[in-house]
C-alpha cells in the first residue's frame, strides 16, 4: 500500500527538516522546493519566473492586479497548476513526503494520506532559523517569519480557497516548539505505520 505524507508549515518551524528524516526514516522519496524546477520545466518556463512565484500569488493581486498585470496573474496560474499536476503525479506513486505547495489540498481526495501542519512560537522559530543562518540578524529573522507566513498563508487562500493553519485541512498539528524536531518526526513516523 502506498501512502503520502504531506507537511504544512510556518517559517522556522523545521517542518523542510522534519520532512527529510520522515522520509529517510521510512525510506519514502523527499519532495520540497526541488517540486518546483519540475513544474517549470513541463510549464516550459524559466527557473527564475517559478521562483519569483513559489508560493505566492501576485503581489497586487486583485481587481488592479486583474486590470493591468494580467501576463504575471497568468505566469503565476500557469506555475502553480503545473506544480499541481506534478504533485499529483508523485501522489500517484506513493511513498512519498511532500513539504509545502498546498500538497495537502491538492491530495486531499487520496487515500493512505497524512496531511500534517507543522508551527511553533516565534521566538523559537526565530533561535531554529538562526541556527540554520547564523549570519543573518535576528531582526531579519523576524521579517522573513512574518512576510513569508503572510505570503504562505494569501497563496493558500487564493489558489485552494483553505485557510493555512486551519486545523479542518490536516489531520494533526505539531507544535515543535513544545515537542522538538526530532520528537515530531517520531510522531509521523508512527502514525504512517500504524495508522494510514
Amino acid at each position: 500500500m502506498n501512502k503520502i505524507v504531506t507537511i504544512s508549515r510556518e517559517y522556522g518551524a523545521g517542518g523542510s527538516s522534519i520532512g527529510k528524516i520522515v522520509a529517510d526514516n521510512l525510506g519514502y522519496e523527499f519532495y520540497d522546493h526541488k517540486l518546483i524546477f519540475e513544474a517549470a520545466r513541463q510549464a516550459n518556463v524559466d527557473i527564475e519566473s517559478q521562483l519569483k512565484w513559489d508560493e505566492r500569488v501576485p503581489a497586487n493581486f486583485g481587481f488592479a492586479q486583474s486590470l493591468f498585470d494580467l501576463k504575471n496573474k497568468s505566469l503565476s496560474e500557469k506555475l502553480f497548476n503545473a506544480q499541481k499536476e506534478v504533485i499529483h503525479k508523485i501522489g500517484n506513486k506513493g511513498n512519498c513526503v511532500i513539504v509545502g505547495r498546498n500538497a495537502n489540498t491538492i491530495l486531499s481526495a487520496y487515500d493512505h494520506t497524512l496531511h500534517v501542519f507543522i508551527h511553533g512560537d516565534e521566538n523559537w522559530r526565530i533561535e531554529w532559523m538562526k541556527s540554520k543562518t547564523p549570519d543573518v540578524p535576528e531582526e531579519k529573522i523576524r521579517e522573513q517569519l512574518h512576510s513569508i507566513d503572510k505570503i504562505r498563508k494569501k497563496y493558500c487562500s487564493h489558489y485552494t480557497n483553505t485557510e493555512f493553519g486551519d486545523s479542518d485541512y490536516y489531520d494533526i498539528s505539531l507544535r515543535t516548539s513544545k515537542l522538538g524536531i526530532d520528537k515530531a518526526s517520531e510522531i509521523i513516523c508512527d502514525l504512517v505505520k500504524n495508522t494510514i
